[in-house]
């Protein structure tokens, strides 16, 4: 058996850590002046105060790999998002040194060669040591060492995607010795881990056992339990946590926050619901839109020519659409369609080869021409330049009976391009996989995302097979 020993262990990383930074920083001055150079020259700042700023870069780099999570527990956190806390630690450092160094302090004799040396040798053997102790934790564990034995006190759904979790990622070092539960009989077993007794039992294991870690994993019809049995456990001393059976109730992915000592789950996290993310994101829709009616002030000119020129009707087809929190709006469209009855165009959706559609029209939704004056509906506020297409509100209430989640959408404005749209959800397709990638967008949102859908929008919303 193992015990807790991450606050060790993390000590002996912060000095592994401080020696790789010493070392890599004594490279960088030798790499500048003695390979690529012959020596320091004449005029060059002896080595002795480039290693004195070692006295400075090193507490500020540890406080920096503190704060970006570098010594959390690594058990459960891939290498990726590990290398990217590093490389996030290390660029705001540097960043910090060479405005400290060049701007506030002046020391201009410094190369900044060396600076620059030091950040790629820095981010490169911290990340390659990181990458050689996971490898060689992973082959300890598989010879049976370094693990964390667990028993859970529950048999749920919760339950058994723990288990599949831990089995499917053996390199964390869990094992799972058996399951507690009042309902399933003793000797069941899931993916080899039995189920040891009813929850009585946990008072004679504990003491017994000497397990590294409990999980309850109870049903939601055995919660009446929960207090006695983390009593229980916190009178072991075990290390307890518990995994809730909610993902029947809750199918996305929540977050809690302390409300002054009272935990509160939020059923979905939604970043936008944010207020500095708001304001970031209507900034971005009020420059992006700007700067879009001006750089396709010439189109527009030309497709309202052409729309006006070749059918009777408005140039301009304004229909009402839902949006952000339920709340109806008039979205604007270059027309594409014959003018219809009042009425009429609310129907059904647009279907390949449809009679009503203009030859302009055609042409104008192939390539999403047509979408261009809703530039002032994200200037007026109805929408975004990124986010779920709105729908008509007949359709709304269809969907909002048919497809579970399908209102969670307008927790966000709707926008010109979206997240399903650049990936084919577009026409006449699923509206049920159109609805996941637009929650994955709202729970996932971030200005680097939007960019992303940006992006993608150029090479692949605009021209799309599904759009007629």
């Amino acid at each position: 058996m193992i015990k807790d020993n991450q606050k060790v262990f993390n000590r002996l990383m912060v000095i592994v850590d401080a020696a790789i930074m010493a070392a890599s920083f004594m490279l960088a001055y030798f790499f500048k002046f003695y390979i690529l150079n012959n020596g320091p020259g004449v005029g060059v700042l002896p080595a002795a105060d480039y290693f004195r700023l070692l006295f400075v870069i090193v507490p500020i780099y540890m406080l920096l790999y503190y704060f970006c999570s570098i010594y959390a527990p690594k058990r459960t956190v891939r290498l990726r998002f590990e290398v990217y806390g590093i490389v996030k630690a290390n660029t705001i450092g540097i960043m910090t040194l060479i405005i400290v160094l060049y701007l506030i302090v002046r020391e201009i004799n410094y190369s900044r060669s060396v600076i620059a040396f030091f950040y790629f040798f820095n981010v490169f053997f911290t990340s390659g040591f990181r990458f050689f102790l996971r490898k060689s934790l992973r082959t300890i564990r598989r010879q049976g060492y370094n693990l964390k034995h667990m028993l859970l006190v529950g048999y749920s759904r919760a339950a058994e995607e723990y288990i599949d979790r831990l089995l499917d990622n053996p390199q964390w070092g869990y094992v799972a010795c058996g399951i507690l539960d009042n309902h399933i009989p003793a000797g069941t077993l899931y993916r080899g881990v039995k189920v040891l007794g009813s929850l009585g039992n946990l008072e004679i294991i504990l003491p017994e056992n000497k397990l590294d870690e409990v999980a309850i994993t109870l049903p939601l019809k055995d919660y009446d339990y929960l207090e006695s049995i983390v009593g229980v456990c916190e009178k072991s001393g075990v290390h307890t946590k518990f995994i809730p059976d909610y993902n029947g109730l809750i199918p996305s992915r929540p977050y809690t926050e302390d409300l002054q000592g009272l935990p509160v789950i939020n059923i979905r996290y939604v970043p936008l619901t944010n207020t500095g993310n708001k304001i970031i994101k209507r900034t971005v829709d009020v420059a992006g839109s700007l700067f879009g009616l001006i750089v396709t002030s010439p189109i527009m000119l030309a497709a309202a020519i052409l729309v006006k020129a070749t059918s009777r009707g408005p140039v301009i087809f304004k229909q009402e659409r839902v949006g952000l929190h339920n709340k109806p709006f008039y979205m604007y469209k270059f027309r594409s369609m014959e003018q219809q009855p009042p009425g009429e165009e609310k129907k059904a959706w647009t279907v390949r080869n449809d009679p009503r559609v203009t030859p302009v029209g055609k042409f104008l939704r192939r390539t999403s021409l047509d979408e261009l004056p809703q530039l002032f509906n994200i200037l007026k506020g109805d929408m975004s330049l990124v986010g779920p297409r709105p729908e008509r509100p007949g359709w709304v209430e269809k969907f909002r009976e048919e497809i579970p989640r399908y209102m969670v959408r307008h927790q966000v404005r709707p926008g010109l391009t979206g997240w399903a749209q650049v990936n084919g959800l577009r026409g006449d397709t699923s509206i049920r996989k159109r609805i996941e990638y637009d929650l994955h967008y709202i729970e996932n949102w971030t200005l680097g995302f939007d960019i992303k859908i940006i992006f993608m929008t150029f090479f692949t919303g605009f021209i799309n097979k599904n759009a007629y």
